[in-house]
């Protein structure tokens, strides 16, 4: 019989099991979703923080109560963990519906992880080469240089620019290199990206996935 209780009990021994930190919030996340007056409908898995933060802040400016709509977006800690996630949120664990965003490199281990849970790639999303770069292209350079100036770092981007290997490359594929330079510098400017963005130019893969949740 299907007891969905019992399923969602086991999904959460797995999670406290793999010693996975971040399975194991992701477990609480949606254990403490389920017990809310909403409960829990749908699962987006992203890869970081950063891509969990666009993804929040974008649905914020069209005016879009994620949690209030039973959606969880959940940051992996990496795409080799998809199979984790995808037992734990799956048919086989809190049997929720399930999306996701990726970067192009990590598309195979998605394709990989849904292939092994019997699950289809409807509602899994791919990135050109990553998020960063997508927002970076539907913003400009121009704008993406203006924000990172209001940020107080446009001296430390020309100096980055500078380095021998970023000569010869594209003002895009810098900006999206110094973005991955510093810890914690793509979550701090993930949400601020977003909040610049034309709203008729939202990349594809970010559009796509909220109108499918």
């Amino acid at each position: 019989m299907h007891d969905p209780a019992r399923m969602r009990l086991t999904a959460l021994e797995r999670a406290a099991a793999s010693n996975h930190a971040a399975l194991v919030t992701a477990a609480a996340q949606a254990t403490r979703a389920a017990e809310a007056g909403n409960g829990l409908g749908a699962v987006v898995l992203v890869e970081g923080i950063s891509d969990r933060l666009a993804v929040e802040a974008l649905a914020r400016r069209r005016g879009r109560h994620l949690d209030r709509e039973g959606v969880a977006v959940v940051a992996m800690g990496g795409a080799q963990s998809i199979g984790a996630f995808l037992t734990l949120f799956g048919p086989q664990g809190f049997d929720v519906g399930l999306a996701g965003l990726c970067d192009a490199r990590e598309e195979p281990d998605f394709r990989r992880g849904l292939a092994r849970a019997g699950l289809g790639s409807l509602g899994f999303f791919v990135c050109v080469e990553d998020l960063e770069d997508e927002l970076i292209r539907s913003l400009g350079p121009a704008v993406v240089a203006t924000i990172i100036e209001s940020q107080g770092e446009r001296r430390a981007f020309e100096t980055f620019v500078k380095q021998p290997a970023q000569q010869g490359r594209t003002r895009q594929a810098q900006l999206r290199r110094f973005m991955g330079t510093k810890g914690g510098r793509k979550i701090r400017y993930a949400p601020l990206l977003v909040r610049a963005l034309d709203l008729t130019r939202v990349p594809r893969p970010l559009d796509r996935l909220l109108a499918h949740v």
